[in-house]
């Protein structure tokens, strides 16, 4: 299964929207530095969706606030 996020670095208010089955925006505390935030959108999904972080892959947007991510 593949999701698209929206990730918002720097935030304030880290937290997940979800705007359609497969479609969330994502703020972490973290920055867009060196994958920092990416890391921390990949462990807030986990919780998000209760499955390890192991299962959550970056498949497409690594520099892009637009990601993909794969959910196996």
């Amino acid at each position: 299964m593949n999701i698209i996020v929206t990730v918002k670095p720097n935030s304030k208010r880290p937290g997940i929207e979800q705007i359609s089955e497969n479609e969330y925006i994502v703020r972490v505390s973290a920055p867009a530095h060196e994958g920092k935030a990416n890391r921390a959108v990949i462990k807030a999904l986990a919780r998000f969706l209760d499955i390890a972080p192991s299962r959550i892959t970056l498949t497409r947007g690594t520099s892009s606030k637009q990601k993909v991510f794969s959910i196996t």
